[in-house]
């Protein structure tokens, strides 16, 4: 078998072993480095589960790395060279743009699903530039464009291997050399699939129809998406499609927040007792906070994670109050979450265009001020490698105790959104933030109702998703105050591209 890192442990060299046996079969030889033509029939979906510090990103990236230097093309989002009949190809996804921002950091070019269901239509003349920075062509002549230019995308290039990056360092917008976007007619090859645990049924038949090899990722212990009775869609797959991971890797051993999380594992435990648990962490080390007000300025970049949709809309008024937010408008540096685009069938390329730019259901965005025309809103996509657009709006800001929201920005259609101050944690899965609020009387609350899903208490399944949302530091509120911000909201802190994209969906 291919050498395996020295830091694999026994459950994921088991997995690899398995996945190389599979993958061979389907002529990748990860062994050899080789690719043989690949057999015409014969698919495969297998899912790799394991809860927080298990592996499973660390194993993602090994196989990734392997198939790589095996041959198999890497399939990126931006832009898709020619087809040939004789190539094998790999696209890494995960559902939300978050998920996938957290993969890139480490490495591994992920995707959205969204992005690789749908593909870029180049404008010719800039698909020969493509071509040449991706070795398929010779160096192009193109109008408008000079030696200079065509250097500086070169040397972009070298370093970041983004198409739109490096048409962007030669000076053209992404209007310019992107013309539309179409759904991918043609299957791919391989698809590793991150945050599998957030897949519905449609999206697992969508994906089944692109990739006859899949392999999921995903973490049991989560909460399955709304509406399939707990039930994740691995769950389904015989066991022997199913591979587990069960050891905790050294690295995240000494992780007080990973600590709490597998806690939740004993059947004894109550929340009572999960509380002093907690409260006990965080006596012994700082990366773990016993909070008695929720963090005002936190909050602006990372929601504070809570169960109901009352205690959301409480919060969200108080953090507006606290800033002193106008009534009638948005101040910058606000956050947004994307509640979905409204736009009818005839306008599917609209929808198309705003939902490959990240304002997919559920993207995180900040709302950076008003756009050149009515009813449109300049705006910062968190987690895409391109942030910055403009779009026509409808923003809606929830009031306690009132049926109908507050538009401050409505266009008669576009993408909608809901503020982003606080989420539930259902909307949480798949995203992480350095520091996570928690907060726990809303969990409290799931104890005492004793709800369960899948035969887990529900406040279980809720505090392990919420917890495992911390890469550095978990705070768990304990009471219903807000404190104070100690600083006005702003945009500056937000990295923006050599040449931002702008897309103007006209309404009507």
């Amino acid at each position: 078998m291919t050498p395996l890192p020295l830091t694999f442990s026994d459950d994921q060299a088991e997995a690899w072993d398995r996945l190389a046996l599979e993958f061979e079969a389907q002529g990748i030889d990860l062994a050899e480095s080789a690719l043989t033509p690949q057999a015409e029939g014969r698919p495969m979906v297998m899912a790799i589960t394991g809860k927080a510090g298990s592996g499973k990103t660390m194993l993602l990236a090994g196989l990734y790395k392997a198939l790589r230097e095996a041959g198999v093309e890497v399939i990126s989002a931006d832009w898709e060279g020619k087809r040939r009949k004789d190539r094998r190809t790999l696209a890494i996804l995960a559902p939300t743009n978050k998920a996938a921002s957290v993969l890139r950091l480490r490495g591994v070019p992920a995707t959205t699903i969204h992005r690789i269901l749908y593909t870029p239509v180049y404008d010719p003349e800039y698909e020969k530039i493509a071509e040449w920075l991706a070795g398929q062509g010779p160096r192009p002549v193109v109008e408008g464009l000079t030696d200079q230019a065509l250097d500086r995308a070169f040397a972009f290039f070298q370093q970041v291997a983004s198409i739109p990056g490096a048409l962007a360092a030669a000076g053209l917008k992404g209007s310019d050399f992107i013309k539309g976007w179409k759904r991918r007619e043609e299957p791919l090859d391989v698809g590793f699939v991150d945050e599998a645990s957030m897949l519905d049924e449609r999206q697992f038949d969508d994906l089944r129809e692109i990739f006859p090899r899949l392999v999921l990722f995903g973490d049991p212990a989560q909460l399955a998406p709304v509406g399939q009775s707990g039930e994740m869609v691995f769950d389904k797959l015989p066991p022997a499609r199913k591979l587990h991971l069960s050891r905790i890797h050294r690295q995240t051993q000494d992780n007080p927040i990973l600590d709490l999380a597998h806690a939740l594992a004993d059947e004894s435990l109550t929340f009572d007792g999960f509380q002093r648990l907690v409260q006990d962490r965080a006596r012994n080390d700082d990366r773990v906070v016993w909070a008695e007000r929720v963090d005002a300025d936190l909050m602006a970049r990372s929601p504070v994670l809570v169960w109901r949709n009352i205690t959301r809309v409480k919060l969200i008024q108080a953090f507006r109050t606290a800033h002193g937010a106008p009534e009638t408008d948005l101040l910058p540096g606000e956050p947004l979450v994307c509640d979905g685009i409204e736009l009818p069938l005839k306008h599917r390329k609209k929808r198309i265009d705003l939902e490959a730019r990240g304002l997919i259901k559920g993207a995180q965005v900040i709302y950076l001020g008003p756009g050149s025309r009515p009813g449109f809103a300049r705006l910062h996509v968190l987690g895409t490698e391109d942030p910055r657009l403009s779009a026509a709006s409808i923003i809606k800001i929830e009031k306690p105790d009132e049926e109908e929201p507050f538009i401050p920005h409505a266009a008669t259609m576009g993408a909608a959104f809901l503020h982003g101050a606080a989420v539930t944690i259902h909307k949480a899965q798949g995203s992480q933030w350095p520091e996570v609020q928690v907060f726990a009387p809303d969990l409290s609350a799931a104890a005492w109702a004793n709800r369960t899903e899948a035969g887990v208490p529900l406040w279980k399944r809720l505090a392990y998703v919420a917890i495992t949302r911390a890469e550095t530091r978990l705070h768990w509120v304990v009471r219903n105050r807000l404190a104070r911000p100690t600083r006005p909201l702003a945009v500056d802190d937000l990295r923006t591209p050599a040449a931002p994209l702008a897309l103007e969906a006209e309404e009507g």
